[in-house]
């Protein structure tokens, strides 16, 4: 692992990080906040899944998430959302490809020796941070945007006893039946649909919930709310009886000036859960 860059950010450490990756086989870069508190001893850790065309950077810079990470002595990482470089496959479309991995390990030619961001983020680079940094592992909660909200919640799920809590931004809630998702696990995992079930929040909603809180925020102005289809997830919630909260937030759209406005809310949400 290599040191790219490192900040200081309101009292502690905003760093990016690059290393060889051997789940995706190529270069991966990463961001990692670090409260003051990180000097004295470990700190828990709340992981931000981006979404479609993001890098490590996009949250890192635009969500404003330090400010409040920090006020309650917590960490944040900040993960890519795709293997890249010039030899990993891509696609001319901006949900195909490099800046989509929408969180699977892909089966299928062209994709599959790279596109393995499950492992990625599932274990690989959650080894090399706990390894290298002051990271209490047993203390770590998950949460993302659109793309990254469907990888939050569906690693949340199949992994029990990982996180302590979940949320999300407006996500990508059930893909098995929307456009942006049937397109990408057709692609990644193939035409067998019982394949794509494990990443599909509102099927695993239905099927074994989350072992502790989710709080979910979507927008109602969301230029994208045919795709993302959070009624069903609702639906589902409801129907589990799962502990959590939905909010329906008036006006808002898909950008981050409504991850921005909500972060604080959603890292309090998950410094009650860590720190408890």
């Amino acid at each position: 692992m290599h040191t790219v860059s490192e900040n200081k950010c309101f009292g502690g450490m905003q760093g990016v990080y690059t290393h060889q990756s051997e789940a995706t086989g190529c270069e991966m870069n990463f961001g990692l906040f670090l409260p003051e508190e990180a000097e004295q001893g470990p700190v828990p850790l709340l992981w931000y899944l981006s979404g479609l065309t993001c890098t490590h950077e996009n949250a890192m810079v635009k969500a404003g998430a330090q400010q409040w990470a920090a006020e309650h002595g917590i960490a944040l990482c900040f993960p890519d959302t795709s293997p890249r470089g010039a030899h990993v496959a891509n696609d001319d479309a901006y949900d195909l490809g490099q800046g989509a991995g929408f969180y699977v390990n892909a089966t299928q030619e062209p994709w599959a020796p790279h596109f393995r961001m499950w492992d990625y983020i599932a274990d690989e680079l959650p080894r090399i941070v706990t390894a290298a940094f002051d990271i209490d592992e047993d203390r770590q909660s998950i949460t993302g945007h659109s793309m990254g909200g469907h990888g939050a919640l569906t690693l949340a799920m199949l992994l029990p006893g990982r996180f302590r809590s979940v949320s999300a931004f407006a996500p990508i809630a059930q893909p098995s039946q929307s456009d942006w998702g049937r397109k990408q696990l057709t692609a990644y995992l193939g035409a067998d649909e019982n394949t794509w079930l494990d990443h599909d929040a509102t099927h695993l909603m239905n099927r074994v919930g989350f072992d502790g809180d989710v709080l979910i925020d979507q927008g109602s102005d969301d230029q994208f709310l045919d795709l993302l289809r959070p009624e069903a997830l609702a639906a589902a919630m409801a129907a589990r009886r799962q502990p959590g909260v939905f909010r329906m937030q008036a006006g808002y759209d898909h950008s981050y000036f409504f991850v921005s406005t909500f972060m604080p809310d959603h890292i309090a949400f998950h410094a009650e859960a860590l720190w408890r």
